[in-house]
């Protein structure tokens, strides 16, 4: 095991959550496409990072990234920071290893263990689109319903029917404007509302650049994650997605 070098860059995997063009000032890092399964343990030999921020990750066509792979990257001395979606689940579940969760999506799902993974999920576009995103987050419509009814533009019967309809929704067809049909807006009273929509996940992800190099800064100056072994299953995980399981433990020699 070695520590992450202190020249080395930061990694961000990124994609729906965030346009590239409004991350890049924020924070000068290498972005990668969502992380999925072996991509940490990939990246970890391509760039030496001293730290990565896991923001968004993939789910459908690969599968996630696992807890054992973040893990074994903050046993090398790579701190690992997470917000805004998937980075925020793994945050979540694995906050007493080490890993920095970052921002009010990342604290709810530490209150709450259950809560539902797809509360953060979207469609998205192609990687030559930049992921875009082509559906909304339940956590993005229950902060919006909420905030539209503060601030009095929908009554709280309203929020709860928007809400439920919201949550009964597959999250590959949760939009904004659908849901609001479905409750009867006109299209006019629709457009009005859809400018006030509150973008979390996004505001989280920001918060998580702005923040990152005073993290990892903080983190570098404590002790290394605790040692890490590799299991049988993550081993037959990495060679089952075409993944050599010795980069696993050939991460302290020179590449």
């Amino acid at each position: 095991m070695v520590d992450a070098s202190e020249k080395g860059p930061i990694l961000v995997f990124l994609g729906p959550t965030l346009r590239l063009a409004e991350a890049e000032p924020v924070l000068d890092g290498i972005y990668l496409q969502p992380a999925a399964q072996g991509d940490i343990l990939l990246a970890a030999h391509a760039f030496r990072p001293r730290a990565m921020v896991l923001i968004d990750g993939q789910f459908e066509d690969r599968p996630a990234v696992r807890h054992k792979e973040i893990l074994w990257a903050m046993a090398q001395g790579i701190v690992v920071i997470g917000a805004a979606s998937m980075g925020a689940l793994r945050a979540a579940e694995l906050s007493e290893f080490g890993m920095i969760g970052v921002g009010l999506i990342y604290r709810w799902y530490r209150r709450w263990r259950l809560a539902p993974d797809d509360a953060v999920a979207v469609l998205s576009g192609p990687p030559e689109l930049g992921f875009l995103p082509l559906t909304d987050a339940l956590v993005d419509l229950q902060r919006t319903f909420a905030s539209l009814t503060r601030r009095d533009f929908i009554t709280a019967a309203d929020r709860d029917l928007l809400t439920t309809t919201a949550r009964n929704m597959n999250f590959r067809e949760r939009r904004f404007e659908a849901i609001l049909r479905d409750a009867g807006w006109q299209e006019e009273g629709l457009k009005q509302l859809q400018k006030e929509m509150v973008g979390q996940k996004k505001r989280d992800a920001l918060l998580a650049l702005r923040n990152a190099r005073s993290l990892v800064m903080q983190e570098n100056t404590g002790p290394v994650s605790c040692a890490w072994v590799a299991t049988n299953t993550f081993v037959r995980d990495l060679e089952a997605g075409g993944i050599d399981s010795t980069l696993a433990t050939t991460y302290k020699l020179n590449p």
